[in-house]
């Protein structure tokens, strides 16, 4: 198990005791790399590793990552680990209890090179509650199976993963210019290899939702800002679902511009998106408090406009630096 953490005090012991009591017969370890936080993280990793230092199995270790990016606390981790499967998991995301066990299995009916799942949000709170519905229907983030679900089949991408250890090592490890969405750019190269990646159901990860709409818009925003930069970095592969958000964003400036300085019919663009998403979480938020169905609009909002805005100001040559840093797939080599 390999987990990049940065303050994630709220919710790193509960994610390390889900990976403890999984039903896996073989040996497992948990490798934190520990980012720069300003919290009781470092803490609770010590504590962790000092409570599983007897264990024959299930011990935790932890690695610096002074730079607190995500790619290179993978790399770290991958590293310092020395099993043939890799699983990852993030410091706020919970596995069922057979988690393990399926991916494993999946890895050797399928032949895949990554298997993944559902990553299922679930909240806290009634705003967490609100985020984590606006993040699993189709209004929040389009047809995304990883998000909304859907049927096994080979995938793109797939929430986080479990790896055979040889297609990391083959691959040079995850790209560390990619900040974000280096998960997608890994799984490109491991297809352009000949690797398969698959999404399965079965493969189900509680994920904790940002606590606030000021982390909620930061994270949409950098969404949007490096899935732009996957579109100039892999040509051919942006779609409606990507552009969705951008237009939607310029459609409303637009709209609400055209209503203020020209006409007031130009405001009918942005009370069409006010009333999409108060009419697309009334399904959205079935079976929540009403604080929480109140607040979906406002999460669904968020989501869309900030990736937007991220997606639109996206620089050039951040994207041209990333580019300079490509790495050629490596071939897999035939049984």
């Amino acid at each position: 198990m390999i987990m990049p953490v940065l303050n994630e005090e709220r919710h790193l012991r509960t994610a390390v005791e889900h990976i403890l009591r999984q039903d896996y017969a073989g040996e497992v370890e948990v490798v934190i790399a520990l980012g720069p936080s300003t919290d009781r993280t470092d803490d609770i990793a010590a504590e962790l590793v000092a409570e599983t230092a007897d264990r024959p199995t299930g011990r935790v270790h932890t690695v610096p990552n002074p730079t607190g990016r995500t790619p290179a606390a993978l790399n770290a981790a991958i590293k310092a680990s020395r099993h043939p499967v890799v699983v990852r998991v993030d410091g706020h995301g919970m596995l069922t209890p057979d988690y393990i066990s399926t991916a494993v299995r999946l890895l050797e009916e399928t032949g895949a090179a990554n298997v993944g799942g559902i990553m299922h949000a679930e909240g806290e709170n009634d705003w967490e509650k609100a985020v984590a519905a606006a993040m699993t229907s189709k209004i929040g983030v389009g047809n995304a199976s990883f998000h909304t679900g859907g049927d096994a089949a080979p995938a793109e991408t797939v929430y986080l993963g479990v790896f055979r250890r040889e297609v990391l090592e083959q691959q040079g490890g995850y790209n560390e210019e990619f900040i974000r969405a280096q998960d997608w750019e890994l799984n490109y190269r491991i297809r352009e290899a000949g690797g398969l990646i698959w999404f399965s159901p079965r493969l189900r990860v509680s994920y904790r939702p940002r606590p606030s709409v000021k982390a909620l818009a930061k994270q949409y925003y950098n969404y949007g800002r490096w899935r732009r930069i996957v579109t100039r970095y892999h040509k051919g592969s942006v779609n409606l679902r990507y552009l969705a958000p951008p237009i939607a964003l310029l459609a409303i400036a637009a709209g609400t511009l055209a209503g203020l300085l020209v006409h007031p019919l130009g405001l009918v663009v942005p009370g069409g998106y006010l009333a999409a998403i108060i009419l697309g979480s009334i399904p959205a938020g079935k079976a929540l408090p009403t604080g929480a169905r109140a607040q979906i609009p406002l999460a669904l909002a968020t989501m869309h406009l900030c990736w937007g805005w991220g997606f639109l100001t996206s620089p050039r040559s951040l994207a041209r630096k990333v580019i300079a840093s490509r790495r050629p797939a490596a071939t897999q080599p035939t049984a």
